[in-house]
């Protein structure tokens, strides 16, 4: 029997037991769990400084590494987004429609757990306790794949969630790692559909697109962030400014930060002169000919960089004659994530967030909001740039599906 094979088979006997448990029981394991983990905070963080290391001898970016670094604040706010989700409405058992057929039959619609949910994610250790949580409190069991590079970190947080919920009386099987993070291990999560009932991509864009292409698992497409922001000629140039300054640098190695900018004609000078006063070359600008003659660039873009997710000190750039061209560049290399229109005109905003194919389009706010925790879910368990059953940020209902529940007295089809 291969690994991939015994963990789901060890997480489909646990998974009944989960979908079974009370929202008092759930939420009690995970709220110890948080608890601990706020009270010494020290065991993650010595094990985190080991993945930061090994990072930095392997020439990591200092952008990944800070996706990869835990400290006592970043703890503080993943702990958080535990209790917020345990403070949430337990979705399993919900009944979503109830009717009485002309027969007598009683139709009821219920919520319930997905069953195993399988994640394969990269660099960012809050996943683990994020995933975790979420699929834990929504009654799934979970295997959870993460990245060589933060495998200390994910272990140790597993570790503690495994070690809490067995003396809760709950499976520790509920929650597992896959220890080996080799390609062979992610190459069988994607066909293990006999025992996985979903599988949730995490990460970048190559990481999604081999397991969207290979998985016979079903699979939801998460996480590419292709993000823009068009500075509408009515803009407020300031804030203008302020959002693509603050959605690029913010955390420039996150999904939902901007990878790209398009500025009307008629206002570019004034917003290049100024953005450059604040930038000063910290962010590298791939920009088209009419960005060169108003601001220093790294290149002339094309295509590909327009395509492209840098997570990372870079931005494309271009210039528009208005919003039609501006909607129609966003939908063509968009990845459907997140985008934003800076403006003070309505009808321009009506349209934009109209006509702009993606989960979640903003106006006049920074792109960066878009996340479970910012949403009020708690946390989230990625954010899904497809349409079918989930977009946006994922969080409890979108790890649930629903049974029909059909009563009778004796009823027979004629």
């Amino acid at each position: 029997m291969g690994y991939i094979e015994e963990l789901g088979k060890k997480a489909k006997a646990a998974a009944p037991f989960l979908a079974g448990c009370d929202d008092i029981t759930k939420c009690g394991a995970m709220g110890e769990v948080a608890r601990r983990l706020n009270e010494n905070p020290s065991g993650l963080i010595e094990a985190n400084a080991v993945d930061i290391e090994n990072a930095r001898k392997n020439g990591m970016s200092e952008a990944l590494i800070d996706r990869l670094t835990l400290d006592g604040k970043r703890i503080a706010g993943m702990t958080e987004g535990v209790m917020q989700v345990c403070g949430l409405p337990d979705p399993i058992g919900e009944v979503i429609s109830q009717k009485t057929l002309p027969n007598g039959l009683v139709v009821t619609q219920k919520r319930v757990p997905m069953g195993v949910i399988g994640i394969i994610y990269e660099s960012r250790p809050n996943v683990t306790l994020d995933a975790a949580a979420l699929c834990f409190k929504s009654g799934n069991a979970v295997i959870l794949r993460g990245g060589s590079d933060a495998f200390n970190s994910n272990k140790y947080l597993v570790d503690l969630m495994r070690r809490t919920i067995a003396e809760r009386g709950i499976p520790a099987d509920c929650i597992q790692l896959v220890e080996d993070t080799s390609r062979d291990t992610a190459n069988a999560m994607m066909k293990a559909d006999k025992y996985l009932d979903l599988l949730i991509p995490r990460g970048g864009g190559g990481l999604i697109r081999t397991v969207v292409e290979n998985a016979t698992v079903p699979v939801i497409h998460t996480g590419e962030g292709n993000c823009h922001v068009f500075v509408d000629e009515s803009a407020d140039i300031d804030m203008a400014v302020n959002i693509v300054n603050n959605a690029k640098t913010q955390r420039p190695s996150v999904c939902n930060a901007i990878e790209s900018i398009l500025i009307h004609e008629n206002i570019a000078e004034e917003f290049f002169r100024k953005l450059d006063e604040l930038w000063q070359g910290k962010v590298k600008i791939l920009g088209d000919e009419a960005t060169a003659k108003r601001i220093s660039v790294e290149k002339i873009a094309d295509d590909t960089d327009y395509a492209t997710e840098f997570l990372d000190y870079k931005l494309s750039s271009k210039v528009v004659k208005g919003i039609d061209e501006a909607i129609a560049h966003i939908n063509r290399f968009g990845t459907g994530h997140s985008e934003c229109i800076v403006t003070r005109s309505p009808e321009n905003a009506e349209r934009f967030q109209r006509e702009i194919d993606a989960a979640a389009v903003y106006v006049n706010a920074s792109t960066r909001f878009t996340d479970g925790f910012e949403f009020g879910l708690g946390a989230e368990i990625g954010i899904s740039t497809q349409k079918l059953h989930a977009r946006g940020p994922m969080g409890l209902r979108e790890l649930t599906s629903y049974k029909y529940l059909i009563n009778g007295n004796g009823q027979i089809r004629g």
